[in-house]
């Protein structure tokens, strides 16, 4: 039995018809699971866009929890032959849909800058995140970091293009807690993770991001951007401040909460940085600006970088397959002399 990309041919897809039923999908997906477990009728098929087949089968599936601080949550995702780190199909309205269909829109509405609400959006957001970001489009080279899933009530924007998601960035909201376990809240919004798929870099959505965050949040005075920084993000805040010289006084480069004490005029940085460059482009070689490989780094204007240091030490998949769950556990995100900030 062969089960195809369920939204190719249809020309629909899960963010348009997903109902906001957290638990309702959850229970669906341990049906599935268990009805493949126990081995009830013809192994299925499940062909990629690209024609490998994968079959469909306990061994090939896991569960992803969907958000840090609601464990069960969860996606029932499918994982490559040949990498089982790879995820290439989502389990959703009791079908299976490639990564990239579940990226994917029918709805002409949904175009640029569009604030995550709906259920099928916070799954958008996570495949982004965890799955594209995470495991696809990164340097596998370098393993440094991760975004570790977004809580469930993160507040993120993902950016739609001619009906696909190519990115998105996350907010710190004035007066959210820092994390779990503290009363500590952020004293100002705070611009948080950042990330636009590789073939859409190069065009300017990484500043119109950091714009669009600016421009959201007018009445206030200051606006961070998570500590630390990488040396290509600091570019963005280059040419977008050059651009509008008007926020210069009002970016700080921030640690939570982001008191006066733990904040750093990112203007005042960028002058420094180019003061120093000399001696900046034999710490970090090649161009910065072009650089959208390296994780923590973003591309001229855009790419994958991260501000608070949500970071995962790139075994999320394989080492969790025992208990077929590919949730990303808090305690493996820590790298030494790194702060989980939520």
């Amino acid at each position: 039995m062969e089960a195809e990309a369920a939204g190719g041919a249809a020309g629909i897809y899960p963010v348009d018809i997903l109902e906001d039923d957290p638990t309702g999908h959850q229970e669906a997906s341990l049906a599935y699971y268990t009805s493949l477990g126990e081995g009830a009728g013809t192994p299925g098929i499940f062909t990629l866009p690209t024609g490998e087949q994968v079959n469909l089968e306990t061994s090939s599936v896991c569960f992803c929890t969907v958000h840090r601080d609601k464990p069960q949550h969860k996606l029932l995702v499918l994982v490559s032959p040949q990498d089982t780190k790879t995820v290439v199909a989502v389990y959703l309205k009791e079908s299976w849909w490639s990564t990239e269909d579940v990226l994917r829109t029918s709805d002409p509405t949904r175009e640029g800058l569009v604030k995550v609400q709906s259920f099928g959006e916070r799954i958008v957001l996570f495949i982004l995140n965890v799955i594209i970001f995470g495991r696809l489009e990164r340097s596998l080279d370098d393993d440094g970091m991760f975004f570790l899933p977004h809580s469930v009530k993160e507040q993120a924007k993902i950016l739609w293009r001619n009906g696909a998601a190519v990115g998105f960035y996350s907010t710190k909201m004035k007066g959210s807690l820092c994390g779990n376990g503290t009363s500590v809240c952020y004293l100002l919004p705070v611009f948080d993770t950042v990330f636009v798929r590789k073939q859409h870099r190069h065009q300017g959505l990484g500043t119109a991001m950091l714009q669009d965050f600016c421009e959201t949040f007018p009445e206030d005075e200051a606006l961070g951007i998570s500590s630390p920084i990488s040396p290509a993000m600091y570019q963005v805040c280059r040419h977008f401040l050059l651009a509008c010289p008007e926020e210069r006084g009002r970016l700080w480069e921030v640690a939570p909460p982001g008191a006066w004490g733990q904040r750093v005029n990112i203007w005042l940085k960028v002058q420094l940085q180019q003061a120093r460059l000399p001696e900046w482009r034999a710490v970090y070689p090649g161009n910065p600006e072009e650089d959208v490989s390296s994780p923590g780094q973003t591309s001229q204007d855009d790419g994958p970088t991260h501000g608070h240091k949500e970071q995962i030490c790139g075994e999320e998949l394989e080492n969790t397959r025992n208990d077929q769950d590919c949730g990303v556990k808090e305690e493996d995100a820590r790298l030494p002399g790194d702060t989980l900030l939520d």
